[in-house]
Parts: C-alpha cells; structure tokens; sequence
C-alpha cells in the first residue's frame, strides 16, 4: 500500500523534517520585470534634463508655495472635520425609525453624491445670481438678518461649502455601514437593561463600529487632500492654484508641477501612517489584532499545524 505523499515515516520526529519551500519561477520572473520597468523609468527621470529636478526643489519652500500648502491643509481638516460631524448625524438620521428623518437623510445622500464636485464648486461661487441676498428669519416675517451674497459667497466660502456638503454625504455612508456592522444583538441587549438609545450610540455603537468606519475614512480624507485642487478653478489660492501663479510667470510648469506633487505625496504619507496608527488602536481587542498580522502568524506556526493561519 503506498504511503500518503504529506504522511510522517514511522521513527521520525516531525521537529526533525526539513522544510523545504515551494519554487516559485513564475513569481520570480515577474518581480524581475517589475525591477527591470522601476530601474528604466527611475533613470529616464533621473537623466532627463527637462525635468528640472533642481528648479522644483528650489521652489519647494518658496513663500507662495507654503501659503498655497496652509490653506490645501486647513481647507481638507475643516471639510473633513464637518464631514464627519453631519456626516455622523446624518447618518443616524438615515436609520431612524421615522420615515421623515430616513428620507429626508437620503435625499440628502442621493443629491450630493450625484453631482460633480466641480459642477457644485462653481454653482456655489455663482450663488448671487440666484440670491442676490440671503435673508435668515421666519418665514413671511422680517428679516433678522440681511446679507449681501456677493460678500459672503467668497472663494473660499465656496469651497469650504461645496467640497464639505459633498464630504458629508460620503462620510454618512461610511458611518452608517460602520454602525450596521455591529451585532444588533448588542443594541438589543443594551435596551434590555434600560440604556436610552442616545447612549447605546455613544457608549456601544460607535466604539465599535470605529474598527469598520477608520479605513475607508482615512482613504476618504486622502481623497480630500488631493481633491482639493480642483477649487483652483474659482481662484482659490491652494497648492496647485499657487503653483499654477508661478509657472504662468515663470513659463517653468514641469517643475512647479513637480514641487506641487512632492508635497501632495508627502502629506499623504503622513496622513497614511496617521491612518496606520489609528487602525491599530481601535483594532485593539480584536482577534485579529490579537494574532498579528500574517508574517507574525508565519513566523509562530509550526510545521503540520496549519490551524495557526486560520
């Protein structure tokens, strides 16, 4: 009879078998293209004189360009910071049990994420054509307040408005799928024992539904920063719109595109260590985050145990 191909011969101790690793060719061949593919597009940029690398780096810490950079970072932490507050209201508002709320949260929904952002940008720049004046009061009574559109609808207001409104709507379904992956058997145990529905959000919830919502938050917030170029289009003075200035000058666009993109990629490795960081903390807990990743997990099995990768 012949012996199975993965069974033990009789008088040799499992511990003493030697592992031997699968060869993978195929794998081996394709990280060679890879290299081969880095290699030549990292010496065509390197070589290439009509980059000029020196001239970007010269304008990396020019004045305009860390102006233009302050107000691409305070822009993206004020959309993103109301993104999350209404975006998280309105989530909720999307699972009551009222239909008002439900629909009204929806609707909502559906409308900002339908639009274009560049589309909502400039509608919002151009506002006074509509309202010439924004009156804040009851209805057929007077005003309490009477502003001029013109003054109001600045710029900046404009982008702060039209990228927060469409953040919101994103940010509420990120939330919401983030609450509905909790058991609901844990809201129903928390209303068993008297808690008010406010706090079971609060306290149970949230906390946990945090393990679901922080990823795609954080490639929502990545998204964000580099989204916020767009508002360049009505004038407002972020990173790329400064970049744009210079290089209208200058007639030096490679490079100022350059310099712009050295500062995207290095904010967003920062906020994506920031992710890093905040994904390990409310993983806390976990079995996942109990076992480790899976080179920890490889380097603690042991050969004939598979049960430790599952």
């Amino acid at each position: 009879m012949q012996r199975p191909a993965n069974e033990v011969p009789p008088g040799i101790p499992r511990s003493e078998l030697a592992v031997v690793p699968l060869r993978h060719p195929a794998r081996w061949i394709a990280a060679g293209v890879v290299l081969y593919i880095a290699a030549m597009v990292g010496y065509s940029a390197a070589t290439n004189e009509r980059f000029e690398w020196g001239v970007a780096l010269d304008y990396v810490f020019a004045k305009p360009i860390l102006e233009g950079l302050g107000f691409t970072l305070a822009l993206t932490a004020l959309v993103m910071i109301s993104g999350i507050l209404f975006g998280t209201l309105i989530a909720i508002m999307r699972l009551s049990a009222s239909p008002i709320l439900s629909s009204a949260a929806w609707l909502y929904t559906w409308f900002f994420r339908g639009i274009p952002p560049l589309v909502q940008l400039i509608f919002w720049y151009n506002l006074a054509a509509i309202y010439p004046k924004i009156q804040i009061g009851l209805p057929f009574g007077s005003p309490f307040f009477l502003l001029d559109a013109n003054q109001l609808i600045t710029p900046a207001v404009a982008a702060i408005l039209g990228l927060g409104l469409i953040e919101t709507a994103y940010a509420s379904e990120i939330v919401r799928s983030g609450i509905l992956s909790v058991d609901e058997g844990q809201s129903e145990a928390a209303l068993a024992l008297g808690m008010r529905p406010r706090l079971i959000m609060r306290e149970i919830l949230l906390p946990q539904a945090m393990r679901v919502i922080i990823p795609p938050l954080g490639s929502q917030t990545i998204g964000l920063l580099k989204a916020t170029s767009i508002v360049s289009v009505i004038a407002v003075d972020e990173l790329f719109h400064a970049a744009q200035t210079i290089y209208a000058r200058t007639f030096e666009t490679i490079p100022l595109l350059i310099t712009a993109s050295l500062w995207y990629l290095f904010i967003t490795t920062v906020l994506t260590i920031g992710q890093g960081y905040l994904e390990k903390h409310f993983q806390r807990g976990s079995s996942r985050h109990q076992r480790g990743g899976l080179p920890q997990r490889l380097r603690r099995s042991k050969p004939g145990s598979p049960g430790e990768f599952v």
